[in-house]
């Protein structure tokens, strides 16, 4: 991730205001009602909302995002709302996260750039145990036919920056999908998120790994 980049969400989450608000995104919030709470990450958790729901819910949380004021944002209102959740600011692959540390991961709108985002998603796959969730929601390749007619549903105006069911099919081959379908919503969340777009959500199981057997020579 570059500067500007850092510097870009720096500067949207330093005003007062919650710029996607306080409440957790609703297809994380029914997803995670229907899991028992173990421990889970959440990837580019920007100000807080979904990892502090979490938290409530008697998960053990895990967040990270590049940046700063993202991290102070989320510590305050997880204090507002009487929980703790272990925040790190940085590169992934600086964060110390352990292999199959997890029992779930999320990303919500966790839209990384171009060159970088399947790469994320392999290596978050790392720290997923076997039998562990993936909850995703983004916005889709689609959603530019949206964003042209309300900039106010927000999302990226980069094509390479949105998402294809094939694409998250590429990403999470090694899972089988409990729910993968592009959908038309209405969203409701803050500042930034306000309006119809188009997004793919994703709910997949991490199947097992498959132990190679050495074949027997006789």
């Amino acid at each position: 991730m570059t500067d500007v980049w850092t510097k870009r969400w720096d500067e949207r989450y330093s005003g007062e205001e919650f710029a996607y608000g306080k409440e957790p995104n609703n297809y994380l919030k029914e997803q995670l009602e229907q899991l028992a709470p173990g421990a889970i990450l959440f990837a580019a958790e920007g100000e807080g909302r979904n990892a502090v729901f979490a938290a409530k819910l008697g998960w053990v949380v895990s967040a990270f995002d590049i940046s700063v004021e993202g991290r102070n944002k989320a510590l305050q209102l997880a204090e507002a709302n009487q929980v703790s959740i272990d925040y790190r600011v940085g590169e992934l692959q600086t964060l110390g996260f352990g292999n199959e540390q997890f029992d779930a991961i999320a990303l919500i709108y966790a839209h990384f750039p171009a060159d970088v985002k399947s790469f994320y998603h392999q290596s978050l796959d790392n720290y997923l145990r076997p039998g562990g969730v993936i909850i995703f929601e983004a916005f889709s390749k689609q959603h530019l036919r949206y964003l042209a007619k309300n900039e106010k549903v927000g999302g990226p105006k980069e094509v390479d920056m949105l998402f294809s069911i094939d694409e998250i099919r590429a990403d999470f081959s090694n899972y089988e999908p409990l729910e993968l379908e592009e959908k038309e919503i209405e969203l409701k969340e803050g500042l930034f998120h306000n309006g119809y777009g188009s997004v793919i959500r994703f709910v997949g199981r991490k199947k097992p790994a498959v132990a190679s057997v050495a074949s027997e020579q006789v």
